[in-house]
Formats: C-alpha cells, sequence, structure tokens
C-alpha cells in the first residue's frame, strides 16, 4: 500500500519548514493534536529525512493496532473454547506407553552422559557417549529431555565400554525399532533365552542375545 494511502487512513498529516512556515500550515488545519520536532540548526534535508521516516511510521501504526487487536480477540476466542478432548483410545495408548516406559526405566540401570563419562573413566564434559551412540555402538533414551544411556551395557568385562554385542542388535533392529523400542525388547523376558530378559545376557552370551533380535526380526516379518 502507497505511504500516502495508508497516511490517509491513518489521520495523520505532516508538515515541514520554518516555525512561521509550520505555524501558518497550521492555522489551515483542523487537526486535534500536533506533535512537534524541532531541530537546531536549520538544517533542511535533516527536517526532510525525519518528515519521511515519521510518515512512514505512522502508515505502519494503523496496521499494527489492527493486527494487535486481532491477535488479541484471537485470544479470548481461544481462552472461551474448552480444549479438544482427545480420543479415549488416543488416552489409552498414551497410558500404556507411559507405563511401559516407567517399567523399562525401573528395570535397568540408566545414566546420563556425564554419569557414563564418569564410569569410563573420562572427563566429564566428554562427547564420548554421544559418539558411541552415533557410531551406533550404543543407544539412549530421550526422557524429560534428557538422553539416558543403558548401564548395563557397560561393565568391569568390557572395560566400560559398550559391549559389543549391543552393536550388532542395533543393527538387526536399524528400521525397525526405534531407541525405546530396542528399550523395551531389552527389558522383556524372551522365550527364545529361556524366559530371561536380554538386557542380562547382553555381556555374557551377546551371540545368544543377537540370534534372538534376528529371531524377532524373522517373526515380525512373518506376520
Amino acid at each position: 500500500m502507497p505511504i500516502e494511502t495508508a497516511l490517509e487512513r491513518s489521520g495523520v498529516e505532516t508538515v515541514t519548514g520554518t516555525p512561521d512556515e509550520v505555524r501558518e500550515k497550521l492555522a489551515h488545519l483542523s487537526a486535534g493534536q500536533v506533535v512537534a520536532l524541532t531541530i537546531q540548526p536549520s538544517n533542511n534535508a535533516l527536517a526532510h529525512a525525519i518528515l519521511d521516516a515519521v510518515a512512514g511510521l505512522a502508515a505502519l501504526v494503523p496496521n499494527v493496532i489492527e493486527q494487535r487487536h486481532n491477535a488479541r480477540f484471537q485470544s479470548i476466542i481461544e481462552a472461551l473454547v474448552p480444549d479438544v478432548p482427545q480420543p479415549r483410545d488416543k488416552l489409552l495408548q498414551a497410558r500404556m506407553t507411559a507405563e511401559a516406559r516407567k517399567g523399562v526405566l525401573e528395570t535397568g540401570e540408566w545414566m546420563t552422559a556425564a554419569e557414563l563419562a564418569e564410569i569410563a573413566g573420562l572427563c566429564a564434559r566428554s562427547a564420548q557417549p554421544n559418539k558411541w551412540r552415533k557410531d551406533g555402538l550404543i543407544f539412549a533414551v530421550r526422557h524429560r529431555g534428557v538422553n539416558y544411556f543403558p548401564g548395563y551395557a557397560f561393565g568391569p568385562s568390557t572395560d566400560y565400554r559398550p559391549a559389543k554385542g549391543l552393536a550388532r542388535v542395533l543393527k538387526v533392529f536399524s528400521g525397525k525399532k526405534d531407541d525405546w523400542g530396542i528399550a523395551y525388547w531389552l527389558a522383556s523376558v524372551n522365550s527364545f533365552l529361556g524366559g530371561k530378559r536380554p538386557q542380562d545376557l547382553l555381556i555374557s552370551k551377546p551371540d545368544s542375545v543377537v540370534a534372538a533380535a534376528e529371531d524377532e526380526v524373522a517373526h515380525v516379518l512373518c506376520r
């Protein structure tokens, strides 16, 4: 929208000149309010530059005010309209997921990157845990904005480095289970492993755990 048209909508007019010139121009205006800017010493170029700037701002003010009114109006409507209730099946699914995650977190030793770095003898701020994850040697579940690594994948026999069997398990499940899905599987009793949990055999019997993972994927593909 041209500045002249916007200025007409805003009800703002601008005048410039010497005090006498401005006084004469104001005498012919029906303005209710006047805002004056004085420039010392007289500088025509500066005066016209300020005039253009004020004219530009005045042209924008009505639109800004209208946008704020519309935004406030919408916020009032949203505050008055009740929240859309979640479908019952979604609520049930969310509850089951929350309980499953709670169970997983309670059945294993989960550590932050800093805690993992500490037991591994690394600097507390070491990026190594995240590098292990990036390289596919370990995984982490995210809970309340924090990544937690499975402590059962580390031990004295692995020199507190990721159990080598875990990388193989992650490769088997790549593209088939997300981090939480892998955590669920590792924490669940497994008939292929004689009713034992994969996470309990990850270090002592890695080949068996990998075979159980392959069996899991094969059964899923056959369903």
